[in-house]
């Protein structure tokens, strides 16, 4: 699993992760695992795996670290 920073979360269920390689992942709330997208917050450490989604890249089983 690699492991990001959440960069920025939005109220439309949706949000980005920092991977510190520069670019940063897509994520969905039905992607998050572990806890609720509620509870997420910006600047939390969490972990993922690296998919591919309908538009690209996205980051799939997001759970907090």
């Amino acid at each position: 699993m690699a492991e990001g920073t959440i960069k920025r979360l939005t109220d439309k269920g949706f949000g980005f992760i920092d991977t510190g390689s520069g670019k940063d992942m897509f994520f969905h709330s039905s992607n998050v695992e572990g806890t609720s997208y509620d509870e997420l917050r910006e600047g939390q450490q969490v972990s993922f795996v690296e998919g591919m989604g309908p538009k690209g890249p996205r980051a799939e089983q997001v759970r907090p670290v």
